[in-house]
């Protein structure tokens, strides 16, 4: 599926865009833009794209995205209803630079840099944290200038403290850049991120960094809560479900690109993942792009 590039336009002399949709069915197609965006669904229902996570959504869905994270949603149409005005919803977007590097190293904005680092996998709102959000959100929409502005930090800080959320995009697919390998975990992380479609070894990881094999096997379990197997396979079938979306390689490429030596493998960890096949997961893309 093609990818769009979206320009968003600001009003004059402002980070802030929030904006009242009303319209019969959501159009815009598999896209990313700059700017981080906070959509909140009042009334629709279909599949949401977010990077390489697709799910239903309905009626009070709220997410938060990143900057330039791919994402569109595809509305259902309804049968025997009107459809001139089925998905109403509010959006909000903002520059990445309105919280700057020196405010956000003020405490006082602490959690909201941690909440716009989560951003960056799409972040899913669920209750019963996501109804008093919607309900901030229509607030914002009636605020105008400097209350509309501190309103919105108001807002940007619940949404950091709750714990009623969940990430969307799985490590695979958003892969951070690492320009300072200032700790253990940056270079681990690092070398997995550079090496992970070739096979990689606990035992040359470790070798890196100086450790044992034993030592870094619990080291790295006890940093990321998961298993160093488990986890180079679950960057493995990140990237598989972005080169499916892109849709220029076949299946059995996928698989040896990702570092899968093992078509069979490759289709049960994929599924394991992902709750699909990797031709499953490609014709749900393919279908809502059509």
């Amino acid at each position: 599926m093609k990818i769009m590039h979206e320009q968003v336009s600001f009003p004059p002399r402002t980070m802030l865009k929030v904006k009242w949709d009303e319209f019969p069915h959501f159009t815009y197609p598999w896209h990313f833009h700059k700017e981080f965006e906070i959509v909140y669904v009042i009334k629709s229902s279909g599949k949401r794209f977010v990077a390489d996570s697709v799910e239903s959504f309905s009626d009070g869905d709220i997410t938060m995205m990143g900057s330039n994270l791919p994402h569109f949603w595809k509305s259902h149409q309804p049968e025997g209803e009107d459809n001139s005005k089925y998905v109403n919803a509010i959006v909000v977007q903002f520059n990445k630079d309105f919280f700057r590097e020196e405010i956000a190293t003020y405490p006082e904005f602490h959690h909201i840099n941690e909440l716009l680092k989560r951003a960056q996998n799409g972040i899913h709102f669920t209750k019963p944290a996501s109804e008093k959000i919607g309900k901030k959100l229509k607030r914002l929409l009636k605020l105008n200038g400097l209350e509309r502005m501190l309103y919105f930090i108001k807002i940007m800080d619940f949404m950091a403290r709750t714990e009623n959320y969940r990430l969307l995009a799985s490590k695979g697919y958003v892969l951070e850049e690492h320009r300072e390998l200032n700790s253990r975990l940056d270079k681990i992380m690092h070398f997995i991120n550079t090496h992970y479609q070739r096979k990689i070894t606990q035992e040359e990881v470790a070798s890196k960094i100086g450790m044992t094999a034993v030592a870094f096997c619990r080291y790295f379990k006890e940093k990321t809560g998961k298993g160093f197997i488990y986890f180079v396979n679950e960057m493995r079938i990140g990237y598989a479900c972005k080169l499916l979306v892109e849709n220029h390689l076949s299946i059995s490429q996928v698989c040896f690109e990702c570092g899968f030596n093992n078509l069979s493998n490759f289709n049960r960890m994929f599924k394991r993942q992902t709750g699909l096949t990797p031709g499953e997961y490609q014709q749900q893309f393919i279908k809502a792009s059509v």
